[in-house]
């Protein structure tokens, strides 16, 4: 079974596949021997779609072990019933019926992708791969800068530990790190219960390289790939970065973006605390696919109640790297 980013994506590889095989009857009926379809190029594959209800840490998972399942963020407890309450779409039913449309890129345009994955639309666009969502604990490695700092803050809250704040061009930028991410480790410490001060000092005594640290990404995050249409539209309006309304029948509408849900990043561009006219302007200086990483309004109110406003404006709003 293939897989795609989008369903303009998967219409466009079906009809290429019919017309393949419509020249292999054609052949065949002649008397030639029937070639079979052409492969698709891994060129084109995109990364491969993850479940939008976060998964429940795997056994063998040394990491995942810290935090066995994904039931609070930030003292906000994701249970059954909460869930439905306030973002029934997310329940585990749901979210196994919506599993083809959202993306977890991979961290580059070199990576290795699944042979089942099939992008021959977004493919090359720069903005899928840097939409980096993962929805599991990853492990990234920092470094400091020449005055000796990797350029985030951090707020204990809950007994956890979370990135309020990720400087622009930092060490924390290049390596990845977003705001709301959690901090699970640092250098192999578990850092659950420490206070911000403790981890900020624990920071300060790393050594220049090698700073090790296990993140778990923000909750309920997830990517939609977008195409542009003929007028460079992809159907969809927000006001103060919350989706509002969907235009029917747009790429929008097709491809599962949700109302009530807020942006986070555009083509992994983050967009947290940007205006609604600067938000646009990026949109349009997108090329014909634009990937966006959304959250549900419930949980992102929830988190922008716990973080320190006041620093949404020192966040790191660039174009990221791959």
């Amino acid at each position: 079974m293939s897989l795609y980013p989008s369903l303009e994506d998967m219409k466009v590889d079906q009809m290429g596949r019919a017309q393949a095989q419509l020249v292999n009857e054609m052949i065949a009926s002649q008397g030639g021997s029937a070639a079979s379809a052409p492969p698709v190029s891994d060129a084109h594959h995109a990364p491969p779609p993850y479940p939008l209800h976060p998964p429940q840490a795997q056994a063998k998972s040394g990491l995942a072990l810290l935090y066995p399942a994904l039931d609070d963020y930030m003292g906000l407890e994701f249970t059954d019933d909460v869930i439905a309450a306030n973002m029934p779409e997310y329940l585990p039913v749901a979210a196994r019926q919506s599993n083809g449309v959202s993306v977890a890129p991979a961290s580059g345009l070199s990576s290795v992708m699944p042979s089942g994955v099939v992008a021959p639309l977004s493919g090359s666009s720069v903005g899928l791969y840097r939409a980096q969502v993962t929805n599991a604990i990853r492990e990234v490695t920092l470094c400091k800068d020449a005055d000796g700092k990797v350029g985030m803050r951090v707020k204990a809250i809950n007994k956890g530990v979370f990135v309020c704040l990720v400087k622009k061009n930092s060490p924390a930028a290049l390596a990845g790190l977003r705001f709301g991410d959690q901090i699970l480790q640092i250098n192999g410490v578990t850092v659950a219960g420490f206070s911000m001060e403790k981890v900020h000092d624990i920071l300060r005594k790393c050594s220049s390289n090698g700073i090790s640290l296990a993140i778990r990404d923000r909750p309920f995050e997830r990517t939609i790939t977008l195409h542009k249409d003929s007028t460079g539209h992809i159907g969809f309006q927000f006001r103060d970065g919350e989706v509002t309304a969907l235009v029917k029948d747009s790429s929008a509408a097709r491809n599962g973006l949700l109302i009530d849900h807020y942006l986070l990043e555009v083509n992994g561009q983050n967009v947290v605390g940007v205006k609604d006219k600067e938000i646009s302007a990026i949109i349009n200086e997108c090329g014909q696919v634009v990937t966006v990483t959304i959250m549900p309004s419930f949980v992102y109110k929830h988190m922008m109640k716990q973080m320190a406003s006041s620093l949404v404006k020192f966040m790191d709003h660039s174009i990221p790297d791959l």
